[in-house]
């Protein structure tokens, strides 16, 4: 079942409580709803956790705790979630959001040189931001509401094959 697999990597929630650079949440994490793992809660740390990986921010743990907080979704996998966007897979996603972004608001995007240096982005990055920020936010909305929806029916599908099993097994004995 989904929830001993999640229970078996998640950590203490006392031994986060406690961690030096969480204290200043306080009382926030002491509901036991960002503990809990039901598929509401397993589902809106899904769409928490792809949102935050696909904001190209700094300290998108900070954002994936915060929103967890906000939206009562599970802390611990919202927050492993933000790191799907790491060194090695920022730069095709955060193209791919930049192209989308420039296709959305209609304007031609720019191509890659064939060295990309600090140099060449810095210089472009006042015609770059705005495509690629909205391009961000959509497609994070996008990838939460199909983490949502995708997590939702496999869990429930999950509990009803389990349910479907134990009848079998009753009938068979």
């Amino acid at each position: 079942m989904p929830r001993r697999l999640f229970k078996r990597y998640m950590p203490d929630p006392q031994s986060i409580r406690e961690h030096k650079h969480l204290r200043f949440f306080g009382r926030l994490l002491h509901d036991p709803n960002l503990w809990h793992l039901n598929r509401h809660s397993v589902s809106r740390a899904m769409a928490i956790g792809l949102f935050a990986a696909l904001m190209p921010i700094p300290l998108q743990m900070l954002l994936a705790a915060c929103l967890a907080i906000l939206l009562r979704g599970n802390m611990p996998i919202a927050v492993s979630l933000v790191w799907l966007t790491n060194p090695l897979t920022m730069p095709p996603i955060f193209y791919c959001t930049y192209k989308l972004g420039a296709w959305v608001m209609n304007v031609p995007s720019r191509s890659l040189p064939d060295e990309l240096t600090w140099a060449w982005i810095s210089d472009q990055l006042s015609t770059l931001w705005q495509p690629f920020l909205l391009g961000s936010v959509l497609l994070g909305l996008v990838m939460a509401a199909l983490g949502y929806c995708l997590t939702m029916g496999y869990w429930r599908w999950w509990v009803a094959r389990q349910w479907q099993r134990r009848r079998e097994q009753r009938h068979t004995k």
